[in-house]
Parts: C-alpha cells; sequence; structure tokens
C-alpha cells in the first residue's frame, strides 16, 4: 500500500530568528515582500529614500508580524548612494548582530525608444536598477560570509527574458540583473549563500493605477496571460518567503516567475 508523504512541516517556511533588508519597501511589491517576511517571524528593516515615507509602511509590516513575532524597522537612504548603502548594511548589523536575507527590489523604468534615449539616461536608469543591487549584494555577502548563510532575491522582471519595443533600457537592466543572480550563485555558493530571483509580471500597484484602470489593458491581459487577470501585491510574497527560507535551501541561481502564466501562455 502507498503511504501518502508526510506534510512538510511548517516550520520549513519559519523566519523567526532571521533579519532581513528589503529595498524600496515604502509601497507597492516591496511593502508586500516585507509584510510577508515580517508574517513569517523575520525582523524587517524597509527601505525607502524618504524616511516620513515609510512611516506607515513599517507600522504595516508591524501589524503584519506581531502574530509570529516578527517586527519592522526603517532605515531610509537612496540605492544607488554607495556610501549610504555600505553604513545602512553596517547599521543592521550593528544593531541586531547579523543580516540574513537581501531583497534588491529597487527599480526605475524609463519608457522610450532606444535611439531616442539619452546614453546618460540609460546610465542612470543601469546604476538604479543593476549596480545598486551589485553593491549591495557585495556589502551584504560580508556579513552573511562570516555566518555562513545567507539569502539574497534580486526582483528581475518578465521583461528579462522577453522585450517589447520602446523599453529597451529597462529590458537590458533586468537582462542583466537576471545574469548577476546566476554569476553571484556561482560565487557565493560555497559560502552558504543563496542568490536567487523573482520575476514579476502584471502586478495592480499604485505605480500601474493608471492601466489597472484601463480597460483596455484588462481585455489584453485577459486574452494574454493564463489567469486573465492582473496580480494583487500580495501575491509576491509566498516567493520571498519561499526563497528566503530553509525550504528552499537547496535552490540557488534561479529565476522565479511570478505572472500568472503570462510567460507560459501562448
Amino acid at each position: 500500500m502507498h503511504t501518502p508523504a508526510s506534510p512538510i512541516p511548517t516550520t520549513l517556511f519559519s523566519l523567526q530568528g532571521r533579519v532581513a533588508l528589503v529595498t524600496g519597501a515604502s509601497r507597492g511589491l516591496g511593502l508586500s515582500m516585507a509584510c510577508s517576511l515580517a508574517s513569517h517571524g523575520a525582523t524587517v528593516w524597509l527601505n525607502g529614500r524618504d524616511a516620513a515615507g515609510l512611516t506607515d509602511a513599517v507600522a504595516q509590516a508591524q501589524a503584519a508580524g506581531q502574530a509570529a513575532g516578527g517586527r519592522a524597522q526603517a532605515l531610509p537612504f537612496d540605492v544607488t548612494d554607495e556610501a549610504a548603502v555600505t553604513a545602512a548594511v553596517h547599521q543592521v548589523v550593528d544593531t541586531q548582530g547579523r543580516l540574513d536575507i537581501l531583497i534588491n527590489n529597487v527599480g526605475q523604468r524609463r519608457r522610450e525608444p532606444f535611439d531616442a534615449l539619452p546614453a546618460q539616461a540609460l546610465r542612470e536608469l543601469l546604476e538604479a536598477n543593476l549596480v545598486s543591487a551589485w553593491h549591495l549584494c557585495r556589502e551584504a555577502a560580508r556579513p552573511m560570509r562570516a555566518q555562513g548563510f545567507g539569502r539574497i532575491v534580486n526582483v528581475t522582471s518578465i521583461a528579462g527574458p522577453i522585450a517589447r519595443a520602446g523599453d529597451a533600457a529597462y529590458t537590458t537592466s533586468k537582462g542583466a540583473l537576471e545574469a548577476l543572480t546566476r554569476a553571484l550563485a556561482a560565487e557565493l555558493g560555497p559560502h552558504g549563500i543563496n542568490v536567487n530571483a523573482i520575476a514579476p509580471g502584471f502586478f495592480a500597484t499604485d505605480a500601474n493605477a493608471a492601466m489597472v484602470e484601463d480597460a483596455a489593458t484588462a481585455a489584453w491581459l485577459q486574452q494574454r496571460s493564463s489567469l486573465g487577470r492582473w496580480g494583487q501585491p500580495e501575491e509576491i510574497g509566498g516567493a520571498a518567503v519561499f526563497l528566503a527560507s530553509r525550504a528552499a535551501g537547496y535552490i540557488t541561481g534561479q529565476v522565479i516567475v511570478v505572472d500568472g502564466g503570462y510567460l507560459a501562455h501562448f
């Protein structure tokens, strides 16, 4: 007689005792991921450029973590300022004694035909979407190496493996971030650090409000994706918790696509 497999213990997904830093966490997908980590017991430091803008976000993450013992702290700094990044990581480690999870979520977008986009604009976008993640990974890897444990999650996009006209700069930056994820997985794996990525599809965030309200876009998305709808911000959290937890201990160098079947849909 076949004996059914035992259910996966919920402790596999527990983040109690873990310390996380989530960039771009004042709203949208970054805030949703921060709340999800806190709800599984992590102490989460929420980053944003504006200290005042983090107040409500920290309160939401704190409330989400209450039942599981998760906590939230504000950590305002500009991810493109290397000195500020270094100081912020040191602050987390000095305060908590460790840093276990880094989620690089900050991203900028500038939709223009490539021949109309100044080279300097491309450089600025790469600084925000790629170089900042490089520096954050480098700083976070130092305490993670000392611990012999770490989880780095880079937020890329379905615009990494596929493209559309008029969005070359963003697609280039996200494709490069996906490549960086693989490169760091190879380099940091021997130190107990897993490096993966989450590639979101179409999510109903504040930044996409105009598109969400557009009937033509909704009709197009219904035909173009398997689930036929916008993703809700809270639906990104499960992938973040999974990749940060012990359940993903043997997964590195991978990209988890969270897109309602957009890439799979023919």
